[in-house]
């Protein structure tokens, strides 16, 4: 199923992989995996990756998902030496600019005193580990927050289009994912990362009427 908003057309292809397609043709994946895709259509301008677990760091589905032209766009704490593109090194913090998309980068992690924490108490995701990216993309901004809890600084945050994780265990929940899109204010919620494996399942009809019930309008894409 995808999902159209201002003239970009988002559809998730499973787990936390994105294709986002504009008008004028340009297409931008975000964290494509092979064990999710249908198939290999090498129609991406722009590849980009914002940490190095196994499902959004997938070098066999960033070659099945790029052009021949793309741009692999990986945050710079990830080991692409193995990757067979020219790689632009995204930051922990900050802005850049990939192919005439401006792109913020934001840190993401679990919170250490959180209950998304292994059996040792170390957080899934330290912070430094993870980046969720704003993209800008024909004047519409894509907030992908990535494996991350909801934390401090994303609550002076706002995007018009937010595509949160809400599966729980190793990333927010959707109670957390929630809270997190009322203080955004988006027009448009598109969750990802839940279902793919028991950890991560949830009630996803019950998120999207959570926030419908505020007006916020979520798509289950």
């Amino acid at each position: 199923m995808s999902v159209d908003y201002e003239g970009i057309t988002f559809e998730r292809l499973g787990h936390a992989s994105v294709r986002i397609a504009t008008e004028d043709g340009t297409v931008v994946y975000v964290d494509p995996w092979g064990e999710v895709l249908a198939d290999e259509p090498r129609d991406g301008d722009i590849v980009f990756v914002t940490h190095d677990d196994y499902d959004h760091y997938d070098p066999d589905a960033i070659e099945a998902v790029a052009g021949p032209d793309a741009t692999v766009a990986v945050y710079e704490a990830v080991d692409t030496s193995g990757l067979g593109f020219d790689v632009v090194d995204l930051p922990y913090e900050g802005e850049t600019s990939v192919e005439g998309i401006d792109v913020r980068s934001v840190p993401a992690y679990n919170d250490p005193d959180g209950e998304h924490v292994d059996d040792d108490g170390n957080p899934y995701h330290a912070d430094g580990e993870v980046i969720g990216l704003v993209l800008t993309i024909e004047g519409t901004t894509i907030f992908v927050p990535s494996d991350t809890d909801f934390l401090p600084h994303h609550e002076s945050m706002s995007a018009d289009v937010f595509v949160p994780p809400i599966g729980g265990h190793f990333t927010m929940d959707r109670h957390e994912a929630a809270d997190f899109a009322r203080s955004l204010d988006p027009a448009l919620v598109l969750p990802e990362h839940y279902d793919t494996f028991e950890p991560i399942e949830t009630d996803e009809v019950a998120f999207a009427d959570d926030l419908e019930a505020d007006g916020i309008r979520v798509e289950l894409f």
